[in-house]
């Protein structure tokens, strides 16, 4: 039951790129230099990285004065998938995933065992008060993740979905916190409603009759959201306390990373305690009657459990890191040092003089524009690729263009987690940059920013 900044994967022309939340995955920003032959051509600068000596767009020969519009805000993209939709509580969609049935089933088989025990009169029909028993664990495990979803809207922090799966719940947050306190309070909440709920249960519990099957759930639920709240409140990251511990490092720090670099390394060390001290916990009856066969089968599920545990909280610690890595760089992506010069051509130009005037201009993008300096188009760079050089005077520019869409025109003033949000929304290989006037800035690829996003994240924190 933790939080989860989804981590977005890394940008390619054709598949989606990266959020955080999530969550959870090059060259420095480069300009529009001026070709140093200028008689080389377009084909070869569209091939090869831009240098990386300058930081802004300024060379505006070649941009025409047309008016497209105001850059529309980008498409949503489609809602995530992630197993059954169950709902959408509060507008989250919530999906059970695929693993719930495997630990519905574990849970089934293991309490209606218990129950064997105490109420054998039951008989076969045990395993109907398990499996609603394994229901009603993880509707309290839905609800522990409301709790985080409630807050993270209260604070203005859009989360994608509620996710339940085996071991627990994810809340997917797409935004990071902007204050320690609120990262405090938003990974409080989830072990504190488990907490209530036991203390729900527990009233509960007080008039019914211990040996009776509402006795037997109400105690199971209650013993069930204490072990909930008291995992969760371990200080290591994936888990709440994790990021409470994240949030108090970062309060005394200043820095939200050095929070989440003592968060996971707790966390990792809490995976190793867990892969050797639960089987030893359990072996000790610390945890319950001890086996008597200390090789039998329930050394093996214990050993088992411990293995599984340790590994979601090692590999989620450190996809905590890599998040908080990505986040860190990403204010690096700029569409403004990122984007292509391009020039204007309209739709009956053959390829080869359109070559040319980019060629002669020191840009590397083309741009299909109508008389009025509209634009229409953008010429895809693999498609001038495969044209050979003696067709490129007899076909015109407009078939190998790709139609603009709302979505393929971004501002030039978006960056970071903005910038990938915009490209996300419309996947694509080129975008139409444009200023805040609506003039044309010029055109971003998709290759260019996986290409600076790879070397930022290379780069050390």
């Amino acid at each position: 039951m933790n939080l989860e900044l989804p981590t977005k994967a890394k940008p390619s022309p054709s598949t989606e790129p990266p959020a955080g939340p999530a969550s959870s995955t090059g060259p420095a920003p480069t300009t529009n230099p001026t070709p140093t032959n200028p008689k080389s051509e377009i084909t070869t600068n569209l091939r090869k990285p831009e240098p990386t000596d300058k930081s802004e767009h300024t060379d505006t020969s070649a941009r025409p004065h047309a008016h497209s519009g105001a850059p529309k805000p980008p498409k949503r993209p489609k809602e995530p998938g992630g197993g059954i939709l169950m709902g959408r509580p509060f507008g989250v969609p919530v999906y059970v995933a695929p693993s719930w049935f495997l630990v519905a089933a574990l849970i089934t088989w293991v309490f209606g065992g218990q129950l064997d025990r105490v109420l054998p009169e039951l008989g076969a029909a045990r395993y109907l008060v398990s499996l609603f028993f394994a229901v009603a664990f993880y509707a309290s495990v839905l609800v522990h993740e409301l709790a985080h979803t409630v807050a993270a809207l209260r604070f203005k922090l859009p989360v994608r979905r509620i996710q339940l799966q085996f071991f627990g719940g994810v809340s997917e947050i797409e935004k990071e916190s902007e204050t320690p306190g609120r990262e405090f309070v938003l990974a409080f909440v989830g072990p504190l409603l488990s907490l209530i709920l036991a203390g729900v249960f527990y009233l509960a519990l007080q008039g019914v009759e211990p040996a009776t099957v509402p006795g037997v759930l109400l105690a199971g639920l209650m013993i069930s959201n204490l072990i909930v709240a008291a995992f969760n409140l371990l200080p290591g990251l994936p888990l709440d306390g994790g990021r409470m511990l994240r949030a108090v490092v970062w309060k005394i720090t200043g820095k939200p990373m050095s929070g989440t670099i003592a968060a996971a390394w707790v966390g990792r060390a809490l995976a190793v305690s867990v892969l050797i001290g639960l089987p030893l916990l359990t072996q000790s009856g610390l945890l319950g009657a001890a086996a008597e066969d200390s090789v039998g089968m329930d050394t093996v599920m214990d050993a088992l459990l411990a293995a599984i545990l340790a590994a979601i909280i090692w590999t989620g610690a450190g996809n905590s890191l890599r998040m908080a890595r990505l986040r860190e760089h990403l204010p690096e992506l700029r569409a403004r040092t990122l984007t292509r010069r391009a020039v204007p051509v309209e739709t009956d130009t053959p390829l080869s003089e359109a070559l040319r005037r980019a060629n002669d201009a020191g840009a590397r993008a083309l741009v299909v524009v109508d008389p009025e300096g509209e634009p229409l188009s953008l010429v895809r760079e693999a498609a001038i690729v495969g044209v050979p050089e003696h067709r490129r005077p007899w076909v015109a520019v407009s078939g190998l263009a790709q139609d603009l869409t709302d979505g393929m025109r971004v501002s030039v003033e978006l960056a970071g987690e903005e910038l990938l949000d915009a490209l996300r929304a419309t996947p694509a290989t080129e975008y139409l940059v444009v200023e805040d006037s609506g003039e044309i800035y010029g055109v971003l690829s998709a290759a260019d920013v996986e290409r600076a996003f790879v070397k930022a994240m290379a780069r050390p924190s």
